[in-house]
């Protein structure tokens, strides 16, 4: 399509509306139905075949019901498509709905085995521990692929940046890895805006989208890009049987996001960077974790990833007490679950997001997940200062410790010392802004160390 030729910014507004001056609107029309009119017995039973099977509604045939297919979601999906330089997308419900039609769709004909790269999101990381789709898990580092391939791998799966410390995994090199078993990324925290794996060999590209893509934190949904249609019928024929399917409305607001997602990406990225630099000064700050803040060693920023994005990560000194005064003392920022919305948010990772993780792999308690919205990064940072700087206030009672080790060495940034300039990416933080306020500092400990676990919650189906 012409939108093809278009760069980013300008397909984000016009990408998946091509149809729309022959409607005679301008606006993204919603079709509400469930049902459709069949022009007769012999072209509804073909037209429903054609649906069912992962094909598309034949020209003078029905789109017949909804659980099959709806035209405003199929406009989300064509602009999601262009904006991810893919063949073609299918989109769902959530998110995990949709890695759970991925997982559907390929792990069949003998091949049950999943090749996972810690960390991941979650609820992902759950699912595949849990093997409730009858598949079974290889969980590794990302240098450990190749050896984890087996014959019967279905998929091998990673998100970079990962959820939650940021890591940046080589998706060119996984591919090679992999020996021909499809690659999944997860792009959620990176956006089509920062990164495109199809065009470094992935073979489908999963996005939650409530997040970035929706951006406002009022939308529910999830997406799947394929660099081929063999795949993308294959996902639409589990979503017609599963009725995992977008609702109209959510499909509408996801493609309205699109339109400014360009625009909300890189402003916030402009922030992230301001907000990385002040925590890395910060003496409560053990580490910071935030693509590039290490001098990006593997030079991926920018041959992978066209900029670092606006999610960090800080190891907080004083452990679960320490996150939870910063997470309670907060004002401007929210302390909430999700991310990529134009409010800014912080959560903390191992009672939330990765709860359901096994001990190993969980992310210890003095870890804080920063989402970074619109608001000026000035008044970011003094909600920060401020929260940080608040007196100690008396331990709430908290799970019993125990001791675990993470699958891999966090890539931690340790924090900077005041007379020490932030390392690019990061831009200057201005003169004017609350400067951290040196403490006695207490003896650092690692990550590795420092940890300590909440009870892991039951596996559930």
């Amino acid at each position: 399509m012409w939108t093809d030729q278009l760069r980013i910014d300008s397909m984000a507004v016009h990408a998946g509306r091509d149809d729309l001056a022959g409607l005679g609107v301008h606006a993204l029309p919603i079709d509400l139905s469930t049902t459709n009119p069949l022009p007769d017995i012999e072209r509804g039973g073909a037209s429903y075949e054609a649906i069912a099977s992962g094909g598309q509604p034949p020209a003078d045939g029905s789109a017949v019901y909804a659980r099959l297919w709806n035209p405003t979601v199929a406009r989300f999906e064509t602009a999601l498509a262009r904006l991810e330089r893919a063949a073609a997308a299918v989109a769902f419900s959530t998110g995990m709905a949709a890695m759970t039609a991925a997982l559907l769709a390929l792990a069949r004909d003998g091949r049950r085995h999943v090749v996972a790269v810690r960390p991941l999101y979650g609820g992902t990381d759950h699912l595949l521990a849990s093997g409730l789709l009858g598949t079974s898990v290889t969980f590794c580092r990302e240098d450990e692929v190749a050896g984890a391939i087996r014959r019967d791998t279905a998929v091998v799966i990673a998100e970079t940046p990962a959820n939650p410390t940021l890591d940046l995994a080589d998706i060119a090199a996984l591919v090679a890895q992999a020996g021909g078993a499809p690659v999944l990324v997860d792009n959620t925290f990176a956006t089509p805006v920062l990164q495109n794996p199809i065009e470094l060999g992935a073979r489908l590209v999963l996005h939650s989208a409530t997040k970035y893509l929706g951006g406002h934190g009022d939308v529910m949904g999830g997406v799947v890009a394929c660099a081929d249609e063999t795949t993308a019928a294959a996902l639409r024929r589990v979503r017609a049987v599963t009725g995992a399917l977008l609702h109209p409305m959510g499909a509408y607001l996801l493609h309205r996001g699109l339109a400014t997602l360009p625009v909300r990406v890189r402003r916030q990225q402009d922030s992230a960077q301001q907000v990385a630099g002040w925590l890395a000064h910060h003496p409560l700050a053990d580490a910071v974790y935030y693509p590039g803040l290490d001098g990006d060693p593997r030079g991926l920023l920018g041959r992978q990833m066209r900029g670092p994005g606006a999610m960090i990560s800080a190891l907080l000194r004083g452990g679960f007490d320490q996150a939870r005064r910063l997470t309670g003392g907060v004002r401007l920022f929210t302390h909430a679950v999700s991310l990529g919305g134009v409010d800014s948010l912080v959560q903390h990772p191992a009672a939330l997001t990765h709860r359901p993780v096994a001990a190993q792999a969980r992310p210890p308690q003095g870890l804080v997940r920063f989402s970074i919205g619109l608001e000026d990064p000035g008044d970011l940072i003094a909600d920060l200062d401020a929260a940080l700087s608040r007196q100690k206030t008396p331990s709430a009672p908290q799970p019993a410790a125990r001791s675990a080790t993470r699958s891999r060495a966090p890539h931690r940034i340790p924090a900077r010392r005041r007379d020490q300039p932030a390392d690019p990416p990061c831009r200057p933080v201005p003169a004017d802004l609350p400067r951290p306020q040196r403490t006695t500092p207490r003896p650092r400990s690692t990550a590795h160390n420092a940890a300590q676990e909440m009870p892991a919650r039951k596996p559930t189906a």
